[in-house]
């Protein structure tokens, strides 16, 4: 009888450590989720206990997470029917290295202003390494870019020549709008400055004279929007405006001139080529001189041997007879 009951009274001793145990833990759990879960149920956000306990042991912060989902609730945006906000979605996006915050806080605003824009794909732009909360805030405010940008580039202006050869110095301002269609896999702001700037040095190489482009800087910004410079950019073009226009160097009058000294140069060249010729030339007929007054010297030394033979041989003498009779 008494190991009986000291058998039952170690069953119930083992029972009570149990379930003390078992307290223990329960009092633990809800000592380290019970504030966020009570605060997840208070806002309707719908995050188990069992949920909280489970990130954990994936190494996800339950603290980011139930704090997303409640700003999700209150804006009204978790109960979207294309693409809810769950709970696994918002982990999913955690354990993929990507905002979660900065994703709820740019579909609030997105939502706020009327756009088209879901958690799957601001989960893609934010994974992309996108600041999607940025591209939702610059979507509704556009935002101006200095055209050439001072911070990439080392000339402060832009240089185009007119068809008269007068340069002319332009700086131009872009408001662009973010395209949230394009911007996964969009061309960045860098490719909209080249863009512009391109533009502009083809719209005043275009123009006859530059006083008309200055009279009317206008047709370069009509120009350049004809274009459709933001295709297949994360941007969206509103508008080109010029800042600023000045006069530069006359390109064209300073190539004339220094044409015109080349020409000079060459035509000097070829003189002094065709002086040269007739200095040989003349030389060389004085050489030629030379040599037929030589040629007549040797004559003209020939005469008196040949007076001297005639002499001898009585030729001279008959042929002043033969002179004689016939006068």
């Amino acid at each position: 009888m008494l190991p009986l009951l000291f058998a039952l009274d170690s069953t119930a001793v083992l029972g009570i450590i149990m379930l003390g145990v078992l307290v223990a833990v329960v009092g633990l759990v809800f000592l380290i989720y019970g504030p966020l879960w009570f605060q997840a149920y208070m806002s309707n956000a719908r995050v188990s206990m069992l949920s909280l306990i489970g990130m954990s042991l994936r190494q996800v912060n339950a603290r980011v997470i139930v704090k997303s989902k409640i700003m999700a609730m209150q804006a009204g945006i978790a109960n979207d029917p294309r693409c809810p906000i769950t709970t696994r979605r918002l982990e999913a996006h955690y354990l993929a290295g990507g905002n979660v915050p900065g994703v709820i806080q740019a579909l609030i605003a997105a939502h706020r202003a009327d756009l088209d824009l879901d958690f799957d794909r601001a989960c893609a732009i934010d994974l992309a390494g996108r600041d999607v909360l940025e591209a939702v805030q610059t979507s509704v405010n556009p935002k101006v870019i200095d055209c050439p940008d001072p911070q990439r580039s080392k000339n402060p202006f832009l240089s185009a020549i007119a068809k008269n050869g007068v340069e002319l110095r332009v700086k131009a301002r872009v408001t662009v709008r973010t395209n949230l269609k394009q911007l996964i896999g969009g061309a960045t702001e860098e490719t909209v400055i080249a863009r512009v700037g391109e533009g502009i040095i083809t719209a005043i190489g275009s123009a006859d004279y530059h006083y008309m482009v200055m009279e009317k800087p206008d047709i370069i910004s009509k120009a350049v929007l004809q274009r459709g410079l933001d295709a297949q950019t994360a941007f969206e073009i509103v508008s080109i405006d010029i800042a600023d226009i000045n006069l530069g160097e006359n390109i064209g009058a300073r190539l004339q001139a220094d044409q015109a000294e080349a020409d000079t140069r060459v035509a000097r060249a070829k003189a002094e080529e065709r002086r040269a010729v007739a200095i040989a030339e003349e030389q060389e007929m004085r050489a030629r001189v030379a040599e037929m007054r030589a040629q007549v010297v040797l004559a003209e030394a020939e005469v008196p041997l040949a007076m001297a033979a005639a002499f001898r041989s009585g030729c001279l003498h008959g042929a002043g007879v033969r002179a004689d009779a016939a006068s």
